[in-house]
């Protein structure tokens, strides 16, 4: 296939939905995983629940990195930039990411100085630009992103920009897998396995899930036909009683990953010992931060972080959406005082985010789903 129209062949989907269908066990029901928020998106978009049968379920996992920013890490986030002399710069996605006072946009309507960029290299362009101004680089998202981050820590560091810090938010999507596998609260047959985190870290680290805990993973890219391909592959391996690892998005996907995204990442950050998510808590060794020779670049060592915790809304159920646990229209603010426009919850505010997905696609067509 050359063209993306050719992975949105409702023909050849209808063929792989046939397919999926003649593996289901007579009587049983199936929970798959998809774990990342694109692959979220693409279900909803095209509909692709309507071609499979009523025994598969298809559950939202953790793996929007916007989602799983707990609030106090975002009233950090704003304490960092309400320092004289500060600039936060900031993706797009996580400027109206609610804290307990508000979002970004909030802060910057009060007077902070936070600005939008599309890349961090953004971010050492601004410090460049501002020598008498501290910026400080709002750095979030699992191994897809840590390595442009890692990349602009290395070139501030060759350029000596003393004006320059990272608030380092970065996640690591193996231990979030694994607080899922452990939770008591639902029962996974296999997990339809992230591609953008995939073309970092490549298949290999997944081998426990199949290993260790007997589920079968399939890595898939982000059109219909290859998040449909990808059930196909997992339920022949369900039907087969058999537990792999297997890659679908090989075109993008290499087995041992991008060997020189993974040595600037090795180079510049290490593991946190703790961090929390929203909706899975603390997890061990979950997150990145700054190595110890580029501390003057970590702004959580150069400035004085609150470390806030704040409990999320009580009417709010995100977390139990990121586990899984609840579909978006089951959470009792879903589409009335959380919207889009007016969010609650982090899984509405970001592109990536299920409640968002859900309430841009899926909303007219879920009184048919089970």
């Amino acid at each position: 296939m050359r063209f993306v129209d050719e992975f949105r062949d409702s023909g050849k989907a209808r063929a792989l939905a046939a397919k999926i269908a003649s593996l289901c066990a007579p009587g049983r029901r199936y929970q798959l995983m998809e774990v990342c928020g694109g692959h979220t998106h693409t279900i909803y978009k095209h509909g692709l629940e309507d071609y499979l049968p009523e025994q598969i379920t298809l559950v939202h996992g953790p793996g929007c990195p916007v989602c799983v920013i707990p609030m106090g890490r975002v009233d950090d986030a704003i304490a960092l930039a309400s320092q004289p002399d500060v600039i936060m710069a900031s993706f797009g996605d996580m400027m109206r990411v609610p804290g307990s006072d508000g979002s970004f946009l909030d802060a910057r309507a009060r007077g902070t100085d936070i600005a939008m960029v599309y890349s961090p290299l953004d971010a050492l362009k601004i410090a460049r630009q501002n020598p008498g101004k501290q910026v400080i680089f709002m750095a979030i998202g699992f191994e897809t992103t840590a390595p442009s981050t890692a990349m602009t820590v290395l070139r501030a560091a060759a350029e000596g920009l003393a004006n320059f810090t990272v608030f380092c938010n970065h996640v690591m999507i193996i231990p979030a897998i694994k607080a899922i596998l452990d939770s008591p609260d639902l029962r996974l047959d296999g997990f339809i396995g992230p591609g953008h985190v995939s073309a970092v870290i490549g298949i290999r680290p997944y081998e426990f899930i199949a290993r260790d805990y007997g589920k079968p993973l399939v890595v898939a890219g982000f059109e219909p036909l290859d998040i449909l391909q990808s059930i196909y592959l997992l339920m022949r391996q369900l039907s087969d009683g058999r537990a792999e690892v297997e890659n679908q998005y090989s075109r993008v996907v290499p087995p041992d990953g991008n060997p020189v995204a993974l040595r600037v990442i090795a180079e510049t950050l290490e593991p946190r010992p703790h961090f929390e998510w929203r909706g899975l808590g603390f997890i061990s060794w979950s997150a990145l931060r700054l190595r110890g020779q580029y501390a003057g670049f970590d702004a959580e060592a150069r400035f004085a972080v609150p470390g806030i915790r704040i409990a999320d809304p009580k009417a709010c159920q995100c977390g139990e959406v990121l586990k899984g646990v609840l579909k978006p229209w089951e959470c009792k603010v879903f589409g009335t005082s959380c919207t889009p426009q007016t969010p609650i919850g982090t899984c509405m505010v970001s592109p990536e985010g299920a409640c968002a997905a859900y309430y841009s696609y899926g909303r007219l067509a879920r009184a048919g789903r089970p």
